[in-house]
């Protein structure tokens, strides 16, 4: 089905990838090259794609209107998934203007209506950082969400958006993709990867990691053939083949890596040798401070609770 989007006025945009599609670094936590948003732009107004925490809010708004779209002109957020570093902007967005349609898969409605058990879950593995790290993930009113699950086409202006049900990294995550620009947005489902180094870390927190669902995924992304992958984290990356390529096996890699440490016979804390390992691999392959990077966008240590919720959830080292 198609589902269109209503008109506005005609904004402006940045780092363009198009002349009708472009995207804004963020700048979580005042670092370059974290959280990417894209945004679609014409006639009908403008769509951000994955609008990031409620913390960089701010930074969102102010480049918008820099490039000439005020709050009003923003009709639709598609968001790949839930996380708070995608979505924990969309419910103050909603808030200020309320006209706004929501895209997501229909798994995650429930938490962006209400997040409380979204936020307890965020609270247990972040802490006191949590507000300051994220911000605060505001509801979003029913009324305004449109449930997916996959297959659907949504009308962006004089683009439509082809939807594939992506999950691995999450179960209410999906990925959107341009036919006419070749672009696919895909969230976390190609990995993390910071400019053209051809390293591509896998996000693995918990608690929803599936890597046979991932797989399928990445294989689902293919069959697109995008001449360009879009990372929220980071930004567009036009040698997709390779790219999917080498994701796969780095996600094999280091699920093996967690299979081995639960599986060995030893007292030793298998969340420090898991960090230790990846760390040291990153490492052989990176520059320190490109390493720290992609740390700081996906910390080895919510990689390792990811993995070894997904190995004992298979039977490996006992249930979950």
């Amino acid at each position: 089905m198609v589902l269109p989007i209503p008109a506005s006025g005609r904004p402006r945009i940045m780092h363009r990838l198009t002349r009708d599609i472009g995207y804004i670094d963020l700048r979580f936590q005042e670092q370059p090259e974290v959280i990417a948003a894209g945004v679609l732009h014409g006639n009908f107004g403008a769509a951000v794609v994955d609008p990031g925490p409620a913390s960089t809010l701010a930074t969102l708004e102010a480049e918008l209107r820099r490039h000439g779209i005020g709050a009003a002109d923003v009709r639709a957020i598609l968001l790949t998934h839930i996380h708070l570093d995608h979505a924990g902007a969309t419910g103050a967005m909603v808030a200020k203007s309320p006209e706004i349609e929501v895209y997501v898969h229909a798994a995650g409605t429930r938490h962006m209506v209400d997040p409380a058990r979204l936020i307890a879950s965020a609270h247990q593995i972040w802490g006191d950082e949590l507000e300051q790290l994220w911000g605060e993930f505001k509801a979003v009113p029913h009324a305004n969400l449109r449930s997916l699950n996959g297959g659907e086409r949504i009308r962006i202006g004089e683009r439509e958006l082809e939807v594939a049900y992506t999950p691995g990294h999450a179960r209410h995550h999906v990925s959107y993709f341009d036919r006419g620009s070749g672009i696919a947005f895909v969230g976390d489902t190609a990995g993390i990867r910071v400019g053209p180094v051809p390293y591509v870390l896998p996000p693995t927190p918990p608690p929803d990691v599936d890597v046979e669902a991932w797989r399928k995924s990445v294989e689902a992304i293919e069959r697109w053939r995008p001449d360009t992958l879009f990372l929220t984290h980071f930004g567009p990356h036009t040698d997709s083949v390779n790219h999917l390529r080498t994701f796969v096996e780095h996600l094999d890699e280091l699920a093996e890596i967690a299979r081995r440490i639960i599986t060995r016979d030893s007292n030793e804390d298998g969340l420090s040798q898991f960090v230790a390992e990846v760390a040291t691999l990153l490492r052989q392959r990176l520059p320190e401070t490109t390493a720290r990077h992609y740390e700081d966008a996906a910390p080895l240590r919510m990689c390792w609770l990811g993995l070894e919720r997904y190995w004992k959830k298979q039977g490996v080292g006992g249930e979950a």
